[in-house]
C-alpha cells in the first residue's frame, strides 16, 4: 500500500503543479512558472492560504482578472508554449471577469490554467454571496460559462478527483494540438478539505512535447503538387514560430523560390528583408501578397487556422483549380480548406518536405517578380516612414520611428484598432519572436498586461507595448503591477480620440463613423457630435506611477524614445495621431450592410458588398 500525504485540496493542487516540467528537444524546465491571483471569499482560505504556505510557487498580485489572464497567454506565446501561468479567483465576478480571457488564450491556442472558486459543494449553505441560482438544476454556477471556450473543464466536487483531474489538465495544457484555456472550477469548501494524497502523485513530472511526424504517403504526395506548381505560396502562421520551424522555413524557401506571406500570429517566421518574404497576408496584405496569393495555384499553409483576415473572407485565392497543402500539428486546423492534410508538426514536416523537393525550385521569372514585389513594398514603408505630415503625426510614422530606434531582439505588442493592421503591414521584422500581436481575439485590453508577460517571459528584451487611447482606457491598470514587480515596459500611447480603427470600417460601410468618436454629447443634434473630450491620458498613467514622456510631434517622439530607454521603470510616452490620415491598401473584408436603408451611402455600400461577395468560393 502507498503512503500518504494529508493536504487540502488546495495545497495539493499547488505542489502538484510545481512539480510538473516539460521537455521538447532535450531541454527541461518547469512549465509553470507562479500564480496569479486576486483573493475573495471564494479562494482565499483556499488557494490562497496554499499560496502563502508554499511561497517556493511565486504569487503575483495584479488588478484585474482579465489581465492577469492576458499576461499569462502573453508568457506562453513568448515561451512558444513551453512555459504557463495559473490565475486564480474567488467566486461570482471575478471568475467572470476572466472568460474573455480563457477565450483569447483559446483561440489563440496557448495554454493557461484557470482556477475559479466556486459556491459550496454541499450546498448547505445557498445561496452564497455571489451565487447565480437557477430554478431548474442546482447543478450549475457562472463557473459554466467556461466551458464554452475552455479545452478543458472540469468541476472538485470531491478531493479524490484530483487525482485524475490535474494530469487530465495537464495533457491538455502540454498538447501542441489540444492546448488553450483550461479551467478547474473549485467550491470554496472543497478547497479547503483535507485528504489523504499518494505521495507519489507529488513525484517530479516530466511532460515530453512531442514533434509528430506527418505521415510519409502524405507528404510525398505533397511534395508530387508543388513539384508541378508554376506559382505556389507559403501562408506562414503561428504554428512555425511555435514550433521553432523560422529556420527550417528560410532554408526551404531560400533554395526552393517559393514566396512567404505571414499571418499576424506568423509575422517574423522570416526576417523582413528575405526577398521570398511578401510580407503580411490578407486583409491587411501588402499588394504584392495580395496579387501573388490571387494566381496562386498551389497554397502551402504552415501552422495557420485561415482565420477570415487570412483568407480575405474566402476571396483571397482566385485561381479556379488551386490546390491547398496544410502542415499543420493541429488535425482540425489542417483540414481546412480541402486542404491535403500533413498533421505533424511543422519543423519536421518542413524538413522533410525539403528534402522531398531537393531539386525543385520555383521559375526565375516567377521568383524575379517575388523579389520585386518585397523590393517595392519596402520602398514603400520607407515613404510611409518618412512622411513628415506635420502635427497631429501620422500613426505610420509613429510606427516607424520606433521600428527604427529598437534594436533586433527587441519585442513590439499590440492587439486592437488601427494599429495591428499598421504594424502587421509596416513592421520590418528582424527577429522570430520580436513581432507579438493578439489578433485571434483581437482582444482591447490586452496590449499593457500581454506586454508585461513578454517581458516576465525574457528580461532581456526591450518591450514596446504600442496602444491607442480606446484600449488603453478598457485597461491599463497593469502598469502598476510593471511597476510592482520591477518589469519595465515603455508604453507608445497614441491618442486619436476613439475607435479610429471602427470609424474607418464604419465610413467605409455608409454609416460616417458613428458612435466611434469621443466627443461631447451636442445639445443642439442629440447625438455625441460636439467638442473632443478633455480627457488628460497622459497624467491617468503618470498617477499609476509610470514615467510619462509628452510629445507633440515625430522628433520630440523620437528623442522620446532614446530617454525612456535610459530609464528603468515603466515610461509612457504620449503622442497624439491623425485618425484621418491612414495606410492605404486593404483588402476587402466581409463585414454585413443593411440590405434596405433611408441613406445613400449605406445603398452604395451594400452594392459593393455585393460585388466584392461574387469573389467568395468554397474550398472542397
Amino acid at each position: 500500500m502507498s503512503s500518504t500525504k494529508k493536504l487540502t485540496v488546495a495545497q495539493a493542487t499547488i505542489e502538484y503543479l510545481q512539480n510538473q516540467f516539460v521537455e521538447r528537444d532535450g531541454i527541461e524546465q518547469p512549465f509553470f512558472a507562479g500564480c496569479f491571483g486576486i483573493f475573495g471569499h471564494g479562494n482565499v482560505a483556499g488557494i490562497g492560504q496554499a499560496l502563502f504556505q508554499t511561497p517556493s510557487f511565486k504569487y503575483y498580485q495584479c488588478r484585474n482578472e482579465q489581465a492577469m489572464v492576458h499576461i499569462a497567454i502573453a508568457y506562453a506565446k513568448m515561451k512558444n508554449r513551453l512555459g504557463a501561468f495559473v490565475c486564480t479567483t474567488s467566486i461570482g465576478p471575478g471568475a467572470t471577469n476572466m472568460v474573455t480571457g480563457a477565450a483569447t488564450a483559446t483561440i489563440n491556442r496557448l495554454p493557461v490554467l484557470l482556477l475559479p472558486g466556486d459556491i459550496f459543494a454541499t450546498r448547505q449553505v445557498a445561496p452564497v454571496l455571489q451565487q447565480l441560482e437557477s430554478r431548474h438544476t442546482q447543478d450549475i454556477s457562472v463557473n459554466d460559462c467556461f466551458k464554452p471556450v475552455s479545452k478543458y473543464w472540469d468541476r472538485i466536487n470531491r478531493p479524490e478527483q484530483l487525482i485524475t483531474s490535474l494530469p487530465q489538465a495537464m495533457r491538455i495544457l502540454t498538447s501542441p494540438s489540444e492546448t488553450g484555456a483550461v479551467t478547474l472550477s473549485m467550491p470554496q469548501d472543497v478547497q479547503a478539505e483535507a485528504y489523504d494524497f499518494p505521495k507519489e502523485f507529488f513525484s517530479k513530472k516530466l511532460w515530453n512535447v512531442q514533434r509528430v511526424r506527418a505521415d510519409k504517403s502524405v507528404l510525398k504526395q505533397a511534395a508530387e503538387i508543388i513539384s508541378k506548381s508554376q506559382r505556389p505560396v507559403i501562408i506562414a502562421g503561428g504554428g512555425v514560430i511555435y514550433s521553432d520551424a523560422c529556420n527550417e522555413l528560410k532554408k526551404f524557401v531560400n533554395r526552393t523560390g517559393i514566396p512567404v506571406v505571414e499571418t499576424y500570429a506568423g509575422k517574423g517566421s522570416l526576417n523582413y528583408d528575405e526577398p521570398q518574404n511578401l510580407g503580411a497576408a490578407g486583409v491587411t496584405g501588402t499588394p504584392g501578397s495580395i496579387e501573388i496569393c490571387s494566381r496562386a495555384d498551389v497554397v502551402i499553409g504552415i501552422g495557420t487556422r485561415y482565420s477570415d483576415f487570412t483568407s480575405i473572407s474566402q476571396s483571397a485565392f482566385q485561381e479556379p483549380s488551386v490546390q491547398f497543402i496544410n502542415l499543420n500539428v493541429s488535425e482540425f486546423d489542417c483540414f481546412k480548406q480541402g486542404a491535403l492534410a500533413a498533421t505533424g508538426d511543422a519543423r519536421e514536416s518542413l524538413s522533410e518536405l525539403d528534402q522531398l523537393l531537393h531539386s525543385y525550385q520555383v521559375d526565375k521569372g516567377y521568383a524575379a517578380s517575388i523579389k520585386r514585389h518585397n523590393e517595392d513594398w519596402d520602398k514603400m514603408v520607407e515613404k510611409i516612414y518618412s512622411l513628415n505630415h506635420g502635427i497631429p503625426t501620422s500613426q505610420g510614422e509613429v510606427i516607424g520611428a520606433a521600428n527604427t530606434f529598437s534594436d533586433e531582439k527587441d519585442v513590439v505588442v499590440c492587439a486592437a484598432g488601427s494599429l495591428p493592421a499598421d504594424l502587421h503591414k509596416l513592421w520590418r521584422t528582424r527577429n522570430c519572436k520580436g513581432f507579438h500581436l493578439e489578433y485571434g481575439y483581437s482582444c482591447m485590453g490586452y496590449e499593457i498586461a500581454g506586454g508585461l508577460g513578454v517581458k516576465m517571459a525574457d528580461p532581456s528584451r526591450e518591450v514596446y507595448v504600442m496602444v491607442g487611447d480606446g484600449s488603453y482606457l478598457m485597461m491599463s491598470q497593469e502598469i502598476i503591477t510593471s511597476i510592482q514587480e520591477g518589469f519595465k515596459l515603455t508604453i507608445i500611447l497614441i491618442n486619436n480620440n476613439g475607435f479610429a480603427s471602427i470609424g474607418g470600417l464604419s465610413d467605409s460601410l455608409g454609416t460616417d463613423g458613428f458612435g466611434t468618436e469621443y466627443k461631447f454629447r451636442n445639445e443642439k443634434t442629440g447625438q455625441l457630435d460636439g467638442n473632443f473630450l478633455p480627457v488628460d491620458l497622459a497624467t491617468n498613467a503618470e498617477s499609476l506611477g509610470a514615467v510619462v514622456i509628452r510629445t507633440k510631434d515625430i522628433n520630440s517622439f523620437k528623442k522620446a524614445l532614446a530617454d525612456a530607454k535610459k530609464n528603468d521603470r515603466t515610461t509612457v510616452i504620449y503622442i497624439e495621431t491623425d485618425r484621418e490620415e491612414k495606410v492605404e491598401g486593404y483588402a476587402w473584408w466581409e463585414v454585413p450592410v443593411a440590405e434596405v436603408s433611408t441613406i445613400a451611402s449605406v445603398k452604395e455600400s451594400y452594392q459593393s458588398l455585393q460585388k466584392n461577395k461574387k469573389k467568395q468560393r468554397y474550398y472542397l
